[in-house]
């Protein structure tokens, strides 16, 4: 997952609008559905990129990755309050509150990094199953971690209890994120193919090549596991409904560009995309399994592409800062990324308007 240059937000910005005449969605008033708008910001600071950030309901901790360490923020106080060193290429997390372990990948060192969610003191250095792990999910219903390797195309389970590799799948493209259902099937997005895998976490075997075009380079992804329905978000500004059973296309949901993350928030029923390129956050309403709403393009910050929900509060949080020019392009770097400008970094915090407001 990259952060895109400013010039590239623009382009993938100005493209959303023809995507607003999607067959399958459309946008109405909200009437008496949940709206959203951004009522806070924390300043952190600091000129490093990002990729996820995670969020800990226990301790309401929101982790977020910051190229070679990761930043803890209290939610309650809006405070940096720890510092995770020695994560290199830091991409994702994940928590087993059963363990009180949080665990991190780091993709440019092929580790993961395990730490103690109460002191945020590192217990462990573990090997990655394979090269570049990225997206992490814990399934609690299997008690295992579930780790997209991006270089080597594959999956692997993880026992947090050990903390050793188990099993490696290959998926046979590039995984992305991960989500798993009630009964123990876990799904990955595959960026590079637009497919979702589906493999058997009990078994660890892969069951299924689901192909989800007209999506493409699907990112992020959620699930609802009561209606059995899987949310993945794609680069060509679309938010694709799958049914988790047979693989089949329910609907396209208009977007904004480069999304990075989906969520899914089951008391609402309301599916998340975040969306860095033209900042904004799309909501989603799922009015019954069959039929979804865009109630919302709520203003974020342009690169605000990564977002962790805190499904008790209904919250959204969100990361971005403003972008000076890109360095000059090299043999080495072709594409070099837009520079963050010091002390602009911020969390956002995306929750629903009072009643009052809302009307």
């Amino acid at each position: 997952m990259k952060l895109k240059t400013i010039v590239q937000a623009i382009t993938a910005a100005s493209l959303a609008a023809t995507l607003l005449l999607c067959d399958t969605a459309h946008a109405v008033p909200t009437g008496n559905h949940a709206q959203f708008e951004i009522a806070q910001h924390y300043t952190l600071g600091g000129t490093d990129g990002w990729d996820y950030i995670g969020y800990d309901p226990v301790r309401h901790h929101l982790f977020i990755s910051r190229a070679s360490h990761v930043q803890v923020v209290d939610t309650q106080s809006g405070k940096l309050i720890g510092e995770i060193a020695n994560t290199d290429g830091v991409h994702g997390f994940a928590f087993v509150q059963d363990e009180k372990l949080g665990f991190i990948t780091n993709g440019r060192s092929d580790t993961i990094t395990v730490v103690n969610l109460d002191t945020l003191r590192t217990v462990e250095t573990i090997k990655a199953g394979g090269r570049d792990p990225d997206g992490i999910l814990y399934a609690a219903n299997l008690k295992r971690l579930y780790v997209s390797n991006g270089h080597d195309q594959s999956v692997s389970a993880i026992d947090p209890a050990t903390r050793k590799v188990v099993a490696t799948m290959a998926v046979g493209g590039k995984p992305e994120s991960l989500a798993v259902d009630s009964d123990g099937r876990v799904f990955v997005n595959v960026e590079d193919k637009s497919e979702i895998v589906v493999m058997d976490g009990k078994s660890n075997k892969v069951l299924r090549h689901w192909p989800i075009a007209p999506c493409e380079g699907p990112s992020g992804l959620a699930i609802d596991t009561k209606s059995e329905r899987l949310f993945t978000v794609c680069s060509n500004q679309r938010m694709m409904v799958i049914d988790a059973r047979s693989g089949h296309q329910v609907a396209q949901l208009p977007i904004g560009g480069h999304p990075d993350a989906a969520a899914f928030d089951p008391v609402l029923k309301t599916a998340f995309s975040s969306n860095g390129a033209d900042g904004t956050l799309t909501v989603v309403h799922e009015d019954d399994a069959d039929h979804y709403t865009v109630l919302q393009n709520v203003p974020t910050e342009v690169g605000a592409k990564s977002m962790a929900l805190d499904g008790d509060a209904h919250r959204v949080y969100l990361v971005s800062s403003k972008f000076g020019p890109a360095p000059a392009a090299t043999a080495n770097d072709p594409h070099p990324r837009a520079s963050v400008v010091p002390d602009t970094f911020n969390v956002l915090v995306a929750q629903r308007m009072t009643q009052k407001a809302a009307n």
